[in-house]
C-alpha cells in the first residue's frame, strides 16, 4: 500500500499527469464526435470504442514507461529494495498504482455514454462491457509497458519499445492485416493470428460478448508479463 499510495500520487505531483489525462480526454471525446457521434442517430458507443485501442497505443506506454525507468536512473531501486518489500509486492503495486490513473482516464470518457443516455435508449450492458474491454486491455498493454521499463533507465526508449510491441500486438490479426495477405496466407493461419489480436478481442466485447477466450488472453498476457517483470527486477 505504501508503494501504491506513492506511484499513484506521484502522477499528480507534478503537470504532466494532468497534461495525461486531458490529451486523451480531448482525443478519445474528439476523436469519436469526428467519426460522426452525432450524425449516426445512434444510442451506442461505437464511435468512441473504435478509435480507442489506438489511442492506448500511445496513453498506456506515456504513463507507463517511468515505472522502473525513473527508480533505476534515479539510482532509488536500491534504496527501495533494502526496505521489507518484495520485488513481487513492488512489481504488483507499481501496476496497480499505474492501472488506477488509467482507469481515471478511461472515466472522463463516461461523459459521452451520459450524453447517450440522456439523448437516447442504450444498452448499458454493451456500453458496460465495452469498457471492461478496454480497461483489460489498458492492463495489457500497461504490463508490456512495464517489463520494457524495466530494461531500461532510459524513460524515452521504454515508450518507443512499448509503442511498437503493442502496435504490433494489434495489427497482428486485425482486419487491415487480412486484406493486406489477402489469399496469400492460409485460412488456418489468420484464425490463429486472431486468436493473438488485441483488436478483435477488444471488438467482441465492444459488442457486448464477454468472451471466455478475450478474458483468457488478457488475463494470460498480464499475469506472464507480469512475471517476466518480477524476474527482471530480481535480477
Amino acid at each position: 500500500m505504501p508503494i501504491f499510495k506513492k506511484e499513484f500520487l506521484g502522477y499528480f505531483r507534478s503537470p504532466v499527469g494532468y497534461v495525461i489525462l486531458a490529451v486523451f480526454h480531448v482525443m478519445v471525446i474528439g476523436l469519436a464526435l469526428y467519426s460522426g457521434y452525432y450524425s449516426r442517430n445512434e444510442a451506442n458507443l461505437n464511435s468512441l470504442f473504435r478509435p480507442l485501442p489506438w489511442i492506448l497505443i500511445v496513453f498506456i506506454p506515456a504513463v507507463g514507461m517511468r515505472l522502473w525507468a525513473e527508480e533505476k536512473r534515479s539510482g532509488s531501486i536500491e534504496l527501495l529494495f533494502t526496505l521489507p518489500i518484495s520485488p513481487r509486492s513492488a512489481v504488483v503495486a507499481k501496476f496497480l498504482a499505474a492501472l488506477a490513473f488509467i482507469g481515471i482516464g478511461l472515466c472522463l470518457t463516461f461523459s459521452l455514454a451520459l450524453t447517450t443516455g440522456y439523448l437516447g435508449d442504450p444498452d448499458w450492458g454493451v456500453i458496460f462491457a465495452g469498457y471492461v474491454g478496454a480497461l483489460l486491455t489498458a492492463s495489457a498493454f500497461l504490463s508490456i509497458t512495464a517489463v520494457c521499463s524495466a530494461l531500461t533507465k532510459n524513460q524515452v526508449i521504454a515508450f518507443v519499445i512499448s509503442v511498437m510491441i503493442c502496435l504490433f500486438a494489434t495489427l497482428v490479426g486485425s482486419d487491415w492485416l487480412a486484406q493486406f495477405l489477402g489469399n496469400s496466407a492460409p485460412t488456418a493461419v489468420l484464425d490463429f493470428l486472431r486468436l493473438l489480436s488485441f483488436e478483435q478481442h477488444f471488438a467482441t466485447m465492444s459488442k457486448g460478448l464477454i468472451d471466455i477466450s478475450a478474458l483468457s488472453f488478457y488475463i494470460v498476457l498480464t499475469l506472464a508479463c507480469l512475471g517476466i517483470n518480477m524476474i527482471v527486477i530480481e535480477r
